[in-house]
């Protein structure tokens, strides 16, 4: 018998009805289509426009499809895991408040915060309550509303992002299919280059704060370009040699849908053909931690069961890794 792996055995995702395109943002910022698909790669997002909505309600609509989907009732899940930057608010979790709007009264549970990365955070950390045997039916979330963070006067950064939300649910499996291995790599000195510059406990809001738009995505997009596209290609392709892994046996990357040229890069270090790699962002743009689960959700009537899958991520912090999985179910 294999050792007790967390396996994904379902998966739900959300994205608001509202599509933001590169021409209605080229009436509000000096920008184009062109100008955005040359360097970027997207073509659209998705944007939360109604009133009172928050990164809570994007998580519930994913939740309830992947309970639904999965014939699952939310008083059977265990743990609620969040990857968001996003928050309702500082607290209580955003878990929580998922957990609360989709019925899973039984569950105990927290966000992870760790932008980009953090859905590949949340799924490993999620897998341990499943293979140290406490748990059976855990709930890993990415979810962000980054239309709440972004500043749609400045044409470098509000082009990227979008809005959205996937969840996943952990079973243990002992076929050999699952979650397989991970890197996982932070450092924290990239902050300066990618960051939100108020808000927090050093910087609490104030009018300054407010006046110099410090509530904002701030990035460096050269220096955060140059370090994504070496961190992930790096970790992806080391997962790939101390698992015996040729480009031949992956069956598909899940890169975080940040950029096109980075997804490009990682994929030629991986000596992967661009029919093997999911790639959303010119539909939904950069949605931080819901970018690789909402691919997966795509691409689930394409997976077959022990399908290999390298996720891979970068994001700000700075932080970034890869999972190494073996898909555990044919499409339903």
């Amino acid at each position: 018998m294999d050792k007790k792996r967390a396996a994904i055995t379902g998966i739900g995702g959300y994205v608001p009805e509202y599509v933001l395109t590169n021409e209605e943002l080229s009436k509000m910022v000096d920008t184009s289509d062109e100008w955005i698909m040359q360097r970027i790669g997207i073509k659209e997002r998705r944007i939360l426009k109604e009133q009172g909505k928050a990164t809570s309600d994007l998580g519930a609509m994913a939740v309830k499809e992947l309970l639904e989907k999965t014939n699952t009732d939310p008083k059977e899940i265990e743990c609620v895991v969040c990857a968001t930057v996003t928050a309702d608010m500082s607290f209580p979790s955003t878990a929580n408040l998922i957990s609360h709007k989709t019925g899973m009264s039984n569950a105990f549970g927290f966000d992870i915060s760790a932008a980009c990365s953090g859905f590949l955070y949340a799924l490993h950390t999620g897998a341990q309550f499943i293979e140290n045997g406490t748990h059976s039916k855990v709930i890993v979330i990415g979810a962000d509303k980054m239309s709440s963070i972004v500043d749609y006067t400045d044409r470098t950064t509000c082009p990227l992002f979008g809005d959205g939300a996937s969840a996943v649910l952990l079973e243990p499996l002992d076929d050999g299919n699952g979650i397989i291995d991970q890197i996982l790599r932070s450092d924290g000195s990239g902050s300066k280059y990618l960051h939100l510059k108020a808000g927090g406990s050093l910087r609490p809001a104030s009018y300054e704060t407010i006046d110099n738009k410090e509530h904002f995505i701030y990035q460096e997009g050269q220096t955060v370009f140059k370090v994504a596209v070496s961190r992930m290609a790096d970790v992806s392709v080391e997962i790939m040699e101390r698992n015996n892994l040729s480009s031949d046996d992956i069956s598909w990357l899940v890169p975080h849908q940040a950029n096109m040229r980075i997804i490009e890069a990682t994929a030629r270090r991986m000596n992967l053909p661009k029919e093997k790699v999911m790639i959303n962002i010119q539909r939904y743009g950069n949605t931080t931690a819901a970018t690789i689960p909402l691919c997966i959700w795509e691409w689930e009537n394409q997976l077959h069961k022990g399908d290999k899958l390298i996720l891979s991520a970068f994001g700000g912090g700075f932080t970034w890794g890869t999972i190494y999985l073996k898909w555990a179910y044919d499409p339903k």
